[in-house]
């Protein structure tokens, strides 16, 4: 069950105004598969383009071992961001306008072609 709330809660989004979960795990899911090119959770997660996104709720930014983050997404973290479900929102939206010269490529999840379900 906690792989299934990192994974809806992560499928922001891209990850989260915002509603604090999704409200259908197996929607949250679907729209992870877009963030599992590049992230993985899980019992057995690796690091992989980007960072492992167990447990990334009350993380501070930038800071899981073994990830080589931005400058600015550390600076970010060294600032006091701690991903929360509404910032978390906020940066699946839009992730160079929430931390600009962050290394992430995604675009961002678009509210239009998002469902409900999916925080935003």
């Amino acid at each position: 069950m906690r792989f299934k709330f990192t994974v809806a809660t992560v499928a922001l989004a891209v990850c989260l105004p915002i509603q604090a979960y999704a409200q259908d795990a197996a929607k949250g899911e679907t729209v992870f598969k877009k963030c599992q090119i590049c992230h993985d959770v899980g019992p057995t997660a690796k690091v992989k383009v980007g960072p492992i996104l167990n447990d990334v709720i009350g993380r501070q930014a930038g800071t899981l071992p073994g990830f080589a983050y931005s400058p600015a997404m550390k600076e970010a973290g060294e600032k006091g961001m701690t991903w929360t479900d509404e910032n978390l929102s906020k940066y699946m939206e839009n992730p160079r306008d929430f931390v600009p010269k962050n290394k992430m490529a995604f675009v961002g999840l678009k509210k239009e072609n998002q469902p409900p379900e999916v925080p935003r």
